[in-house]
C-alpha cells in the first residue's frame, strides 16, 4: 500500500519525473479510481486526468515533460515593421539587438529582432581591429594636401621622470607647445614656462610667420586644438578667444576636439611619446644650461622632420607605450 505523501513537493525533488508518474498510472489501472488516485498522492483530478491521457496517447515517453514553446509564431511580424529592423542593423552597425531595439524604437523582443537578422542575412558583424583601423586611417590622411590640418597641443614636461631633475637644477621649461602636420608629420615646436593664452597666441604667429614664408595659402588650413582655457579662453567667455580671431583674421579654421576625445589628437600624441624615447630619456643627463637644451631640442627637430622614418617610429612608440602603461 502507498503512503501518503505532496506530490509537487516529491516532484521537484526527482530526477526521473517519469517514475512518479508511472506509479500513479498504475495506481489507476489497480482502482480504476480517479478520485483516490488523486487523494493518495496529494494531487489534483485535473492532474490525474493528464497523465493517463498523455499514458494512453504516447506510452511511457508521454510521461516526460513536453516543451512549453509555441509551434507557431502566435503573430506574425509585418513586412513593414522586418523592414524596419533590418534598416535598424544598417543603421546601428555593431549593436546589438537590446541596444537597437531601445535606439530606433522596435515593439519586437530582442529574440524576434535577431531572428529577422538572421533570415535576411545580416548576421552580427565583427569589430575590426585596431591596427586595420588605423591603416584605413593612413590612407585616407594620405589624399589630404600638405597643411590640411594641423594638430596643436600643449604637454607638461614636469611628469618626464628622466627630465625632472634637469628641469629642477637648471630652471629649464615646463611646457612644450606642439604643431604637427597630420600629412607629412612635420612637428614644430616651442617651449615655456607656462601654459597660457598669450603664449598659444605667440605660438601661433610663429607657426604663420613660418608658413607665409613659403607663399601657403592659409585659407586651406585647418589647426585643431583641445578644448584647453590655453585655446579657447574661459569657459564662461561671451565671445570667441583671442587665438581663433587670430585664426579667422588669416583665413585660417580654428576647430576643437570633442571634451575628453584626446584619440582625436592623435598624430601629436604620439610625437609626445616619441620624444619622450628619442629625446628626453637620452638627452636630459647631458643638459648643461637652457642654451644647451634649447640647442639640443631644435637639433632632434630637424632630426625628426628630416633624418627619421615616421611610420616605423609610430609603430616603436605604439609598443614602448603599452610598456609603460603595464
Amino acid at each position: 500500500m502507498y503512503s501518503f505523501f505532496n506530490y509537487y513537493t516529491i516532484m521537484k525533488e526527482l530526477k526521473d519525473k517519469k517514475f512518479l508518474r508511472l506509479k500513479i498510472i498504475e495506481f489507476y489501472n489497480q482502482t480504476h479510481n480517479v478520485s483516490l488516485t488523486a487523494k493518495l498522492f496529494s494531487t489534483s483530478r485535473k492532474t490525474v486526468y493528464k497523465w493517463i491521457k498523455r499514458f494512453k496517447e504516447f506510452g511511457i515517453s508521454g510521461l516526460s515533460d513536453f516543451s512549453k514553446r509555441p509551434k507557431h509564431s502566435p503573430k506574425a511580424t509585418p513586412l513593414e515593421l522586418k523592414q524596419k529592423v533590418i534598416e535598424a542593423k544598417k543603421k546601428y552597425k555593431y549593436l546589438g539587438a537590446e541596444q537597437v531595439k531601445i535606439l530606433a524604437d522596435l515593439p519586437l523582443c530582442p529574440d524576434t529582432i535577431r531572428k529577422i537578422w538572421r533570415e535576411a542575412g545580416l548576421p552580427p558583424r565583427k569589430r575590426q581591429k585596431k591596427h586595420v583601423i588605423k591603416q584605413n586611417l593612413r590612407n585616407v590622411k594620405k589624399e589630404w594636401a600638405l597643411f590640411q590640418q594641423i594638430d596643436v597641443d600643449v604637454k607638461h614636461l614636469d611628469d618626464i621622470p628622466a627630465y625632472f631633475l634637469p628641469m629642477k637644477s637648471l630652471n629649464l621649461p615646463i611646457y612644450q607647445y606642439t604643431a604637427r602636420d597630420v600629412t607629412s608629420g612635420l612637428v614644430f615646436w616651442a617651449f615655456a614656462y607656462e601654459y597660457s593664452l598669450s603664449n598659444s597666441l605667440f605660438f601661433l604667429n610663429y607657426l604663420i610667420n613660418f608658413l607665409n614664408s613659403f607663399n601657403i595659402n592659409l585659407s586651406n588650413i585647418t589647426i585643431q586644438t583641445d578644448n584647453g582655457s590655453e585655446f579657447i579662453g574661459s569657459s564662461n567667455a561671451k565671445s570667441i578667444s583671442h587665438f581663433t580671431k587670430t585664426c579667422m583674421n588669416y583665413g585660417i579654421t580654428h576647430s576643437t576636439i570633442p571634451p575628453g576625445a584626446h584619440r582625436f589628437q592623435s598624430d601629436v600624441e604620439t610625437f609626445h611619446n616619441l620624444e619622450e624615447v628619442e629625446f628626453f630619456d637620452i638627452e636630459s643627463d647631458s643638459f648643461t644650461s637652457l642654451k644647451d637644451f634649447l640647442d639640443k631640442a631644435y637639433t632632434y627637430q630637424l632630426f625628426f622632420n628630416l633624418m627619421t622614418k615616421h611610420i616605423q617610429r609610430k609603430q616603436n612608440a605604439m609598443g614602448y607605450s603599452k610598456r609603460k602603461k603595464s
